[in-house]
């Protein structure tokens, strides 16, 4: 079961990589999913993203209190709104809808974490 945990662990690290360079990908989820699965498989790589200057303190801020840093939201929010814009301008009526009704949900369930 750790070989899975690894794999698991490696493709989301490269997911959360992408994100760094692609906008409409997001990073931090990817990192905290990859920090737990090399938690369960490799400590020496759970330890390396734990301690990551940039994204370590999100995932730890995750791990510890289940929250979102405010800059995290506001950047959520921005891509959100990006995306549901996009939508509109090249999207067929009513398929506009279908990522509008997306971001509400996310976008809430977001914003009801808490943040530091």
């Amino acid at each position: 079961m750790q070989r899975v945990y690894l794999m698991a662990g490696l493709a989301s690290l490269g997911l959360g990589i992408i994100g760094i360079f692609l906008p409409i990908m997001p990073t931090v989820p990817f990192l905290i999913l990859a920090a737990w699965c090399f938690g369960k498989s490799n400590p020496t790589l759970e330890r390396r993203l734990l301690e990551h200057p940039r994204y370590g303190p999100h995932i730890l801020l995750w791990r510890e209190k289940r929250a979102i840093a405010r800059i995290g939201k506001l950047g959520a929010t921005f891509a959100f709104a990006a995306s549901v814009l996009l939508a509109f301008v090249f999207m067929a009526w009513p398929w506009p809808l279908v990522p509008c009704a997306i971001a509400v949900v996310m976008l809430s369930w977001i914003w009801s974490r808490p943040d530091c």
